[in-house]
C-alpha cells in the first residue's frame, strides 16, 4: 500500500508528490496520458505565466533556478542584485481584460515586508518546461510515475483508497485527484462542483498565416470578440462569444478557425494552415470542499475558470504547497487535529476570489451596447495608483494572506526573504520542507524550547541584514508566517504556535 497515490502528472500533480516524498511518503503518480510531454504543452500553445509568488515557492525548494533555464528566463529580470539594501519596484505587472497596466503607477509603501531576493517577479514560462523539473525531481526523490493509466473507479473506506487505473487496482492510504479540469477522480469521488456557464469559446491556436501582417500584435478587443497574437511565431487566441457552444463539439478545422478569426477581427486573414489547436471557456466552477475522506483534489480538478490574466497554473502550485506538508504531517501521524481540514478553509477562498476575478475580466469583454462604458471607467480606474496597485496584490501572487486567526504582523502572510549575514537566505532554509523558526533574539531565547519539535521545525537564528523590527517569527513548510513577535518573545507563546501548527512537542 502507497502513502498516497496522485492522479495527473501536470505540474500541480508533480509538485504533490515531490512535498509527499521530500517529507518520506510513498508516492504513486497515475498519469492518463502515455507521453510526459503532450504536444498541446510545449510552445507555443503551452505557454504560461509563473508570478511571483510562484517562483518563491520555487525558489523555496531549490528549483527555481532550474526552472528559469529550462524556460529561458533572465534570472536578473527575476530576481533583485544579491547585495541590494531593499527590495526594488515591481519591473512586470498583469493585465485585466487585456489592458495593460504600468508598474511604475503602483504604490510600494502599501506593500510592506518585501525584502530583496532571487524571486521578485513572475517570468513566462511552458508546461512541458515546469513538469520537466518537476518530474526529475520526482525521479531523484522516489516517487513512482506510471503513464497510459487513466482512472476510471474510485472506493474509499475507514482504511484507505482503492484506485482502478489503466486495467490495475492500486491501494494507498490517501488519493490527490491533480487529474485536470474534467477530472475523473472528481465525479467518481463524488464531489458537488457548481459554478456559472461559459459566455464563450476561445481558441489557441498554432498556425500559418497566408497575410499575418493584417494582425497586430498583443490583445486586440473589437465589437465582436478578442484575438491575441504573440511574438512566437504563429501563436494566435481567439475568444468568440458563442456561450461556449462550439467548445469541443466538433473537430477544430482550419475553415472553422478562420472563420472565428475573421469575425472576431473584422479582417480577411488567411489561414494557409492549422498545425495545433485547442479550445476551451470561461465557465467557472469550484468544488464545495477539496476533501471528501481520503480523497483530495488540487489544481483543475478543483476549479475552472477562464485563462485570463494567467492565474490558473498558479492557482493549482499554490494548492500542492499548501496540501502536501499537511497530508504528510498527517500520514506521519505528527499532525495537530484538524490541520488537514485547514486544506480546504485556506485555499478554497483564493480559488474563489481567482473565480470572480476571471469573471469580472469576461463580463468587461463581452460584447454588447453598456460593455465600452464599462471599459472606459475600468481603464480609467486602473490608471490609477490606488487601481494599479491593486491589481498587482491580486495577480502577483505576493499579498495573499491566510486568515489564521491573528491580525497583527505578518502572521497569515509570505515570509520575506530574510537573509542571514553569512548569505544564507530563508527561502534556502525552507528546502528541506521542514517548518522554520527564526529566532533573532541576541541571546537565542527559543532555542531550548525549539528543540523539542527537532525534526520538524527548523532552528535558525541570526543576525540577520534587515530584521524589518521583527524578534521571532515561525514559518509553515509552505512559507507563510505562522507566528511572530516585534518584541522579545513569550515562550508560551511560541510554544502555543508550534503545537497548533506542528502538533504535540516530542511526538
Amino acid at each position: 500500500m502507497y502513502d498516497v497515490i496522485v492522479a495527473g502528472a501536470g505540474p500541480v500533480g508533480l509538485l504533490t508528490a515531490d512535498e509527499l516524498a521530500l517529507s518520506g511518503c510513498s508516492v504513486l503518480v497515475l498519469e492518463r496520458d502515455r507521453e510526459p510531454h503532450p504536444p498541446l504543452s510545449e510552445l507555443p500553445l503551452g505557454l504560461r505565466g509563473l508570478n511571483a509568488g510562484s517562483a518563491e515557492t520555487l525558489h523555496r525548494r531549490g528549483l527555481l533556478e532550474a526552472v528559469m533555464k529550462v524556460s529561458g528566463a533572465d534570472p536578473q529580470q527575476v530576481g533583485a542584485d544579491p547585495d541590494a539594501a531593499e527590495a526594488p519596484r515591481p519591473r512586470q505587472l498583469s493585465h485585466f481584460a487585456g489592458m495593460t497596466l504600468d508598474a511604475a503607477d503602483i504604490d510600494t509603501t502599501v506593500l510592506p515586508h518585501r525584502l530583496p531576493g532571487p524571486a521578485m517577479e513572475g517570468f513566462m514560462t511552458s508546461l512541458a518546461a515546469v513538469t520537466t523539473v518537476l518530474g526529475e525531481r520526482a525521479s531523484a526523490l522516489g516517487v513512482e510515475i506510471v503513464r497510459g493509466a487513466p482512472v476510471t473507479a474510485v472506493g474509499q473506506d475507514a482504511e484507505g483508497v482503492v484506485v482502478t487505473a489503466g486495467g490495475r487496482q492500486y491501494r494507498a492510504r490517501y488519493l490527490v485527484g491533480c487529474d485536470g479540469g474534467r477530472s475523473a477522480v472528481r465525479r467518481l469521488a463524488g464531489f458537488d462542483f457548481v459554478g456559472t456557464d461559459p459566455l464563450f469559446t476561445g481558441y489557441v491556436a498554432k498556425v500559418t498565416f497566408a497575410d499575418p501582417d493584417q494582425l497586430p500584435m498583443g490583445f486586440n478587443l473589437t465589437e465582436t470578440g478578442r484575438f491575441l497574437r504573440t511574438p512566437l511565431e504563429g501563436h494566435v487566441g481567439m475568444m468568440d462569444f458563442d456561450g461556449g457552444a462550439f467548445d469541443r463539439s466538433e473537430p477544430l478545422t482550419r475553415e472553422h478557425l478562420q472563420s472565428v478569426l475573421r469575425r472576431v477581427s473584422g479582417t480577411d486573414v488567411v489561414l494557409d494552415d492549422v498545425h495545433l489547436a485547442s479550445s476551451f471557456t470561461d465557465r467557472a466552477m469550484q468544488v464545495t470542499t477539496y476533501r471528501n475522506g481520503r480523497v483530495l483534489l488540487a489544481g483543475d480538478a478543483a476549479h475552472i475558470h477562464s485563462p485570463l490574466g494567467g492565474q490558473g497554473l498558479n492557482l493549482g502550485l499554490g494548492d500542492a504547497i499548501n496540501l502536501g506538508w499537511k497530508l504528510a504531517a498527517t500520514l506521519h501521524g505528527t499532525a495537530p487535529e484538524g490541520l488537514l481540514d485547514t486544506y480546504t478553509t485556506e485555499r478554497h477562498p483564493v480559488g474563489a476570489a481567482v473565480l470572480d476575478w476571471s469573471r469580472a475580466q469576461v463580463a468587461t469583454m463581452a460584447p454588447g451596447p453598456n460593455a465600452p462604458a464599462l471599459r472606459r471607467l475600468l481603464h480609467d480606474l486602473m490608471r490609477t495608483t490606488d487601481g494599479t496597485t491593486h491589481v498587482h496584490r491580486r495577480t502577483s501572487g505576493l499579498f495573499h494572506r491566510c486568515d489564521l486567526g491573528e491580525s497583527r504582523l505578518l502572521v497569515g502572510s509570505s515570509a520575506p526573504d530574510f537573509r542571514c549575514e553569512d548569505g544564507t537566505r530563508l527561502g534556502e532554509l525552507l528546502r528541506t520542507g521542514h517548518g522554520v523558526l527564526l529566532d533573532l533574539t541576541a541571546d537565542q531565547t527559543l532555542r531550548p524550547t525549539a528543540q523539542r519539535w527537532q525534526g520538524r521545525i527548523r532552528y535558525a537564528t541570526g543576525p540577520v541584514r534587515d530584521s524589518l523590527g521583527f524578534g521571532a517569527l515561525l514559518v509553515r513548510p509552505d512559507g507563510v508566517v505562522a507566528w511572530a513577535r516585534e518584541h522579545t518573545p513569550d515562550t508560551a507563546e511560541f510554544e502555543t504556535a508550534a503545537a497548533r501548527w506542528f502538533g504535540a512537542a516530542d511526538r
